[in-house]
């Protein structure tokens, strides 16, 4: 229960991240030159400026960032590790095929090669 609540706070403070990055700006200008410094000129005075908008969306990102790092940390705490015995991997392994050989003993198999001091047999001709 604990653990599902921590992936759904992680997920919603991951998606807010990323719209949190989006709207800063990078060397053009983003929201922070764009909306708030043309409103400016509507208003007759400056009410939210560019500086007061870039230094919001970059502490947001901290603050989101730091709450994810804690989350993902915290997640790992709560995950409910009684009932896990082994992974799913180990669950699904073949156990391999114990045969008994020895190994101190040369195989006897026949050379890949013809032994070289025979000369080859002639063809036969019909």
């Amino acid at each position: 229960m604990l653990y599902t609540l921590t992936i759904i706070l992680i997920t919603i403070i991951a998606v807010l991240m990323v719209i949190v990055v989006l709207l800063q700006s990078g060397q053009g200008q983003g929201l922070s030159g764009g909306i708030a410094g043309g409103a400016g000129m509507i208003g007759g005075g400056n009410m939210m400026g560019a500086r007061r908008t870039a230094d919001f969306l970059s502490k947001s990102t901290a603050v989101l960032a730091t709450m994810f790092l804690t989350l993902c940390v915290l997640a790992n705490f709560f995950i409910d590790q009684e009932t896990v015995t082994q992974s799913t991997i180990q669950d699904r392994a073949v156990p391999p095929v114990q045969t008994e050989q020895d190994f101190g003993a040369p195989a006897e198999t026949s050379p890949a090669l013809p032994p070289q001091d025979q000369a080859p047999e002639p063809p036969i001709e019909d």
